[in-house]
This record gives structure tokens, C-alpha cells and sequence, in this order.
């Protein structure tokens, strides 16, 4: 038989492990599919993440306010988000989430993993 239905209410997403000054990570529905999770990412005006990657998971994000910008390629590729466009970081992908604007940016994030995978790293390269 099928697991049931499960609902993570917006009232019950709280603020997860691991974060970075700027950026607010929360946990939406995590541990309990093998393959998937799901976490929201709020990036404070003129905030950057640390350069980091999510180990063997993709990772798909939605950008469902604000403009951002994934930074990847040693810090050389920026792809700019607006409200309605995804992105693709696969697994061991490099990366840093940007927020070069005066309002708030959120993303709904969904890994390929039970639960999200952050390895923050001390630069571009040093994984």
C-alpha cells in the first residue's frame, strides 16, 4: 500500500540548519521519500551565500520572488532568475547564490536525497 498524502503547511516551515549571514534556509518536507526533499531558500537584499555544493544531489530551483543570480564555473557563469524561472545544479556543482537587489529573494528548492545535502567550501575549487 502507498504511503498516505503528506502536507507541510507554510505556518509549520521553520528555519533549518547550516545557515550562511544573509540567507534563510527552511526545511519543507524532508526525510520522508529516499529521493526527494524539498526546502525554501530566502536570500536578504545584498546577501551572498558561501561557495558550496549539495554532494550527490540535484538540485532544482524555482525562483518564486525576487531577482537572483547563480554563480558557478569558479565564479565566471552568472545566471540571473526571475520570479517564474528554474534552474538545474547537478550534483557537485560549485555554486553560490547572490542577491545583488534591495528586496528579498525566494526560491523553492527541490534535492534528489531524503534530506538537503550543503557542503560549504572555502572557495571556488576546493571541494
Amino acid at each position: 500500500m502507498p504511503e498516505p498524502v503528506h502536507v507541510t503547511k507554510a505556518a509549520d516551515i521553520k528555519v533549518s540548519g547550516g545557515q550562511t549571514e544573509g540567507m534563510v534556509r527552511q526545511n519543507a518536507i524532508v526525510d520522508l521519500a529516499d529521493n526527494i526533499c524539498a526546502s525554501v531558500m530566502i536570500a536578504k537584499p545584498h546577501s551572498a551565500s558561501g561557495v558550496h555544493h549539495h554532494g550527490e544531489e540535484n538540485t532544482i530551483v524555482y525562483a518564486a520572488k525576487g531577482h537572483g543570480t547563480v554563480v558557478s564555473e569558479g565564479g565566471a557563469k552568472r545566471e540571473h532568475l526571475a520570479p517564474g524561472d528554474f534552474a538545474l545544479i547537478p550534483a557537485y556543482a560549485e555554486h553560490q547564490e547572490v542577491n545583488d537587489g534591495d528586496e528579498e529573494v525566494t526560491w523553492v528548492i527541490v534535492r534528489s536525497g531524503r534530506a538537503p545535502i550543503v557542503e560549504n567550501l572555502k572557495g571556488w575549487g576546493t571541494s
